[in-house]
């Protein structure tokens, strides 16, 4: 069994499912896998899928678990994780097709419950792939040296990281091992996980807010015109203040700009990079809060968009004195092993809100060619946002 605990899983997924119990609650969703590099998944691939999301359905909060949470992660209510304590993975929301070397995986339900799905099932996905294909990897003394020398990296730039790897892992006793190495020597440069798992085992905060589909659900729900703002405004509605890093780039960021106004600007710590050019957001952002009269420094961008130790150290070059920074780290930090690393990812791909249609959801990235949703949709959101 490869994910053996519920909280095997990201920050972002219960937080965001905290906002949507209480807000969204009759909402249902649609998502999609997507296998961005066109990786050939082996013969005999979808029925060991399918095992392994059915021994999901076992796992449950345990009582230690809970009280991580009520002790780390205080901005969630107690109702929220009575909720938690009864969450059961209901395997019949995930449909998994293999036509050859092509994996089809498609996941519908209520948008409460399936959005625990996306993080442990991408996990799944890659550790059953390279334990199927038995690709040769570095051997482990080379793999925890090559985390202990990035960390020291980042020490030595003075930057705070965090891991952000559980989706992309090459395995769960790799993603740990090297979670460990880099709590041992990173010191005050590695500021927690995003993994709620590892954090509750090596003693680090979880780190994360909130993802694209929270916006891309709003979209959906009241237009592209309000997603942002309204998006914006039930985040605030259910954390009052707490988790306070709005992701930037779901309709480009400068439409989100538009909407981040003095308001937004205040009550968010900062915003978080996940596209285009980092040096460009950077400046973007910096010159938003001088517009806004509010001192860039007070503020932190966390950038998080395949990142390495050469880019982090360009950013940090070009941040360090106009912005506060910190940097989430995935795949280079979990799956830096030898082989190369999965390109995939699982989206939602529509929406149906309460007395509504279903209608599909859309993502416009800083980067054209990482945009999804149907043709139709993006066109129509181009039109409307004046993209």
């Amino acid at each position: 069994m490869i994910i053996q605990s519920l909280i095997d899983n990201d920050l972002y997924k219960f937080t965001m499912q905290s906002a949507v119990v209480k807000i969204f609650p009759r909402a249902k969703v649609r998502y999609q896998f997507i296998n961005r590099g066109k990786t050939p998944f082996p013969d005999g691939f979808a029925e060991k899928l399918r095992q392994e999301i059915a021994l999901m359905a076992n796992l449950q909060l345990s009582s230690d678990e809970k009280f991580f949470f009520e002790e780390r992660c205080y901005y969630l209510e107690p109702t929220y994780l009575d909720f938690l304590k009864g969450y059961r993975y209901d395997p019949s929301e995930v449909g998994v097709i293999q036509k050859g070397g092509d994996l089809q995986i498609s996941i519908e339900g209520y948008w409460y419950r399936t959005i625990l799905w996306e993080v442990p099932l991408m996990a799944i996905i890659s550790e059953l792939y390279f334990q199927m294909t038995k690709e040769k990897t570095f051997d482990t003394p080379k793999i925890t040296d090559l985390a202990q020398k990035k960390i020291g990296k980042y020490k030595m730039l003075g930057v705070k990281v965090a891991d952000f790897g559980t989706r992309r892992r090459y395995s769960f006793e790799n993603h740990d091992r090297i979670v460990q190495t880099l709590k041992s020597y990173g010191g005050n440069a590695l500021i927690g996980t995003s993994n709620v798992l590892l954090a509750k085992k090596h003693d680090l905060t979880p780190i994360g807010t909130h993802a694209h589909e929270w916006f891309m659900f709003h979209a959906a729900k009241y237009g592209f015109k309000m997603a942002n703002k309204l998006a914006l405004e039930n985040w605030i509605h259910s954390y009052r203040g707490d988790l306070g890093i709005a992701l930037s780039d779901t309709f480009t960021s400068n439409v989100f700009f538009r909407s981040f106004d003095t308001k937004f600007a205040k009550l968010f710590d900062g915003v978080r990079h996940d596209s285009g050019d980092p040096i460009e957001f950077a400046e973007k952002t910096i010159a938003h809060y001088k517009k806004l009269r509010i001192d860039p420094l007070s503020k932190v961008i966390v950038f998080s968009d395949g990142l390495n130790p050469e880019t982090v150290e360009k950013i940090a070059k070009h941040c360090r004195g106009k912005i506060s920074m910190s940097f989430g780290i995935g795949t280079n930090f979990t799956n830096d092993v030898g082989v190369k690393p999965l390109n995939i990812v699982i989206k939602i791909v529509e929406a149906k809100a309460e007395g509504q249609d279903w209608i599909s959801t859309v993502k416009l990235s800083d980067i054209e060619g990482k945009h999804t949703g149907d043709k139709k949709y993006i066109d129509l959101s181009k039109q409307i946002l004046n993209i």
